[in-house]
């Protein structure tokens, strides 16, 4: 069974940087695709930004391209999410999540999630 940890949310101020990482467990080769979403209160989660499982081809979601970049790390068994020129409208959950066939950001494509991690900007 694959998990899949948060880790490295915290509070910020608009302008500053933050490194998400997602410590994978289990056995990651059922699964093609790997993602970050965001969801806030009462919103529909987001997907952020996905990473196919050739390591190179990436989706994102124009509310942060060019400020955000996924990658992974094997050896370390880890996904990343950079994310720099934080805005307020970027405060939210964060989630790690895995999808077997179809990378596309609709997490109706994704079936292993982790429990997040908080991102809060402030103006």
């Amino acid at each position: 069974r694959l998990s899949l940890v948060e880790s490295g949310g915290a509070s910020v101020q608009a302008g500053g940087s933050l490194r998400l990482s997602c410590v994978v467990s289990g056995d990651i080769r059922d699964f093609y695709c790997m993602a970050w979403f965001r969801q806030v209160p009462g919103k529909e989660r987001e997907g952020i930004a996905t990473l196919w499982g050739n390591g190179l081809t990436t989706q994102y979601n124009n509310a942060v391209k060019g400020r955000f970049t996924i990658s992974g790390d094997a050896a370390r068994a880890a996904l990343y999410l950079q994310m720099d020129s934080l805005k307020p409208e970027d405060s939210a959950m964060y989630f790690c999540a895995a999808g077997r066939r179809i990378c596309a950001l609709d997490e109706s494509n994704y079936g292993v999630w982790g429990q997040g991690t908080q991102v809060t900007v402030s103006s």
